[in-house]
Order: structure tokens, then C-alpha cells, then sequence
């Protein structure tokens, strides 16, 4: 399976591909004025700008001053050595950098939900959201941790790390059942259809947030990939949340700056990766948010391109084991996964995979938005 590169280097390059995601960015504000135009205040617009804005100037220079402690605290990455041979020259790269803009989202949050119209306010589920997404968060600067302490890229077990997933899942579950079970029991899905769950909630919320924080766990592997695409996820979901949940859209709001002001430290060449730390914060806040507000659909829409990323690493090593044979070897559907890593090898530039999955994920949320 080849997938030839194409010819729009200068399109992708570390400057083209912020002024792309601020490009997807301002056409999903403008959508959003247009539909407030009619109104005499800044309406969600508003709502949403001036906590991205500030969100995002905030991680920005936090990580000026962030990074070179990080590098003094020796957090170099080590790199796997049967990834791509081009990643290996990215070993000793700060990682852990979740730690400054994860934070910024969530306490921007707080604060923009108490200076914003009086009909906003700070709510049980949006303080819920925020420590489930520092939750997460803390799993994986456990695994972090790990990884710098024993200067090996393993890490804690994959089966500790999804037992501490789990865990925080079913707390959360269990808590949005006792808290508001008639809404969030009724999965809403396109056409007004309603699909009555009752207590099988508390299994598919487990699995939502599993499966989310692993997903864009698995898509930071190239410079600015998860960080650009988080952006556009989350500015894509807070403009579908403000009508109703103002303020978890206005959580949504300052996570989408927090991504971009990470981006300017974490575009091709990268001097920060995000780590565990805020891969696993990531997912488990766009889960969290998707459940809170019974927005599941539009969720799995904008997550598209994770879950695509998890699918190709389940589908890498379900041919593997198929065809393994007497030798212990089997055949391989891509060059390697998860998928990013395929078009790298195919001879895709690390600019050219993240310039395209920025615009297919811009695709997605605009579909999620427009058809909601």
C-alpha cells in the first residue's frame, strides 16, 4: 500500500501550517458570527474568541519560560528505536510539555466562566470535565515519569495505564449517572432520534473515554500533529456546544488556544513534545466534554482522524497475527502504525502528513458544525 507524496512542501512548511490551522480557526469563528449576527452583543463569537485568544498568548509564553527549565531538568525524549530512522536525530527533545498548556486550559476556563454574561456560570459538569481531563492528565505524567526515570521509552505497563484509564472512567461515568441520568441515559443522534441506554451509559462512557485519550495518544507522533489537530477538535466542538452549554464551550474555547500556543513551540522542528502528559489530557477532555453535554455524534464525527489512527494500529496487528506463520512472521498491512508514520515511509515530509491532517480534520468539524 503506497501513497505517493505530492508537491506542496512550501504549503506545509512549519509557517504554512499555522497559517492553516489560524486559517481553519477564523473561517470556524466567522460561521459562528454569521449566525449571531442578528444579535446585539458578541453573542458566541465573543464567547469563544477572547478566551481563545487569551488561552492561547498564555501557553505561548508559559513555554518560554517552561521549556528551558524542562531542558535543564534533562525530560529528553527517548525515541523508539523501531520507529522512523528521521525521528531518532528528535532524541533529546523535551517532552512532558503538557504540563504548562493543559493547565492554562483548564484554570482559563474557570476564569473566563466567571467574567463572562451572567447567564454563564461555573457548573458541576464543567468542574467535572476539568479534573477528568487533569486526571488523565496525571496518568500520563505517571508515564512520563516513568520513561525519564528508567531512560527508556516503555514506560509504565500498557495494562497499568489502562487500568488508571479505567478507573477514572468509571468514576466519572457513575457521577454523570447519579448527577443528571435523564439526560445523559438518552443518546442523541442525527434526525432527533434518541437512543434510550439506561444503565449501559456507565460501559460506553468507560469505553469513550478510553478510547479517546488512547486515540490521540497514538496521534502524537509527528511535530505539531496532535497539537494542530486538537486545536480544530476542540474549537469545532465548542462552537457547537454554545448555545446550550456556554460554559464547557467555553472550556472547549480556551483548550483550542491552549493547543495553538503549544504549537508555537511544538511545529517542524518541534522544541517540545507534549508527552503522556498532554496527549492522554487531550482525549480524555474531548471525551468528557462529549459526554457531559450528550454530544456523542457530533464527538465521533470531529475525532475522526483519531480514531482512524487507532484503527490502523488494531488493523496492523490483527493482519499481523492472521498471517503469521510456522516462522513467527507475519505480514504487514502498512509500512507502519499508526497511520502518520505510513505516509512518512511512503515519502511524505513530516510538514506534508500534519498540513493534510489539518485540513481533513478542518473537513470534519465543519461537517460535525454544519450538519448538526
Amino acid at each position: 500500500m503506497n501513497v505517493k507524496p505530492f508537491d506542496a512542501e512550501k504549503l506545509f512548511d512549519p509557517s504554512g501550517k499555522i497559517l492553516l490551522i489560524s486559517l481553519i480557526c477564523v473561517l470556524t469563528l466567522g460561521a459562528i458570527a454569521v449566525e449571531d449576527a442578528s444579535s446585539t452583543s458578541l453573542g458566541r463569537f465573543g464567547l469563544l474568541l477572547f478566551p481563545l485568544l487569551s488561552s492561547m498568548i498564555a501557553s505561548a509564553l508559559l513555554g518560554i519560560v517552561v521549556i528551558p527549565l524542562l531542558n535543564r531538568l534533562k525530560t529528553g525524549q527517548i525515541m523508539q528505536e523501531d520507529g522512523p530512522q528521521a525521528h531518532l536525530k528528535k532524541a533529546g527533545t523535551p517532552t512532558m510539555g503538557g504540563i504548562f498548556f493543559v493547565p492554562v486550559a483548564v484554570v482559563f476556563s474557570l476564569l473566563w466562566v466567571n467574567f463572562s454574561d451572567k447567564t454563564v456560570a461555573i457548573t458541576p459538569e464543567l468542574i467535572a470535565v476539568c479534573l477528568v481531563t487533569l486526571g488523565y492528565g496525571f496518568i500520563g505524567w505517571i508515564d512520563d515519569w516513568q520513561v525519564l526515570r528508567l531512560k527508556s521509552n516503555k514506560g509504565i505497563s500498557p495494562r497499568t495505564k489502562l487500568t488508571l484509564q479505567i478507573v477514572l472512567g468509571v468514576l466519572f461515568a457513575l457521577w454523570l449517572f447519579w448527577h443528571d441520568s435523564a439526560v445523559v441515559t438518552h443518546i442523541s443522534l442525527p434526525g432527533g432520534l434518541n437512543l434510550a441506554l439506561g444503565w449501559l451509559f456507565i460501559p460506553l462512557a468507560i469505553f469513550v473515554l478510553a478510547a479517546e485519550s488512547n486515540a490521540t495518544n497514538l496521534t502524537d507522533g509527528v511535530d505539531g500533529l496532535a497539537a494542530g489537530t486538537g486545536a480544530i477538535a476542540f474549537l469545532g466542538l465548542a462552537a457547537i456546544l454554545a448555545p446550550l452549554h456556554p460554559d464547557l464551550a467555553i472550556f472547549c474555547g480556551c483548550f483550542s488556544g491552549g493547543c495553538l500556543g503549544f504549537l508555537v513551540h511544538n511545529h517542524n522542528p518541534a522544541r517540545v513534545f507534549m508527552g503522556d502528559t498532554g496527549s492522554l489530557s487531550l482525549g480524555g477532555a474531548l471525551a468528557a466534554v462529549g459526554l457531559a453535554s450528550d454530544n456523542l455524534w457530533a464527538l465521533f464525527i470531529i475525532s475522526g482522524l483519531f480514531f482512524v489512527e487507532s484503527l490502523s494500529v488494531i488493523a496492523q496487528v490483527g493482519y499481523f497475527k492472521a498471517t503469521k506463520g510456522a516462522d513467527g512472521k507475519g505480514k504487514r498491512l502498512f509500512k507502519m502504525a499508526p497511520i502518520h508514520h505510513h505516509f512518512e515511509l511512503s515519502g511524505w515530509s513530516e510538514t506534508q502528513v500534519v498540513g493534510v491532517f489539518y485540513l481533513v480534520n478542518g473537513l470534519l468539524v465543519a461537517i460535525a458544525y454544519f450538519g448538526r
